[in-house]
């Protein structure tokens, strides 16, 4: 499913040639600049007015996501389940559950 994905976006960028503009810089500031439109969706509310554009902006940002794993040659599975299993291991079960404490301070 992922590469299928990767492979989409990759058709879109070179069809219209913006791979030229894709470089790790320029899609960590697009992912950081999605994120805040992203928030914006939930600007003093806790709750949202319009799921498609939630679903635009986290498209977005997972687009930019994938696009940086892709320009640094890494497997966005593998980092997922890679820092997944690091998180387990600061956040154990018995000291973290139900807490949102940071773990240097459970």
């Amino acid at each position: 499913m992922m590469k299928e994905v990767i492979e989409a976006i990759r058709q879109v960028n070179q069809e219209r040639d913006w791979d030229q503009f894709h470089t790790p810089e320029n899609l960590a500031k697009s992912i950081v600049i999605e994120a805040a439109e992203l928030l914006e969706c939930f600007q003093w509310k806790s709750d949202y007015d319009s799921k498609q554009e939630v679903e635009e902006e986290i498209a977005d940002v997972l687009s930019y996501c994938l696009q940086l794993c892709d320009v640094l040659d890494l497997d966005p599975r593998e980092i997922v389940l890679k820092k997944l299993e690091k998180t387990k291991k600061k956040y154990p079960v018995e000291k973290a559950k139900g807490k949102s404490t940071k773990y240097d301070n459970l």
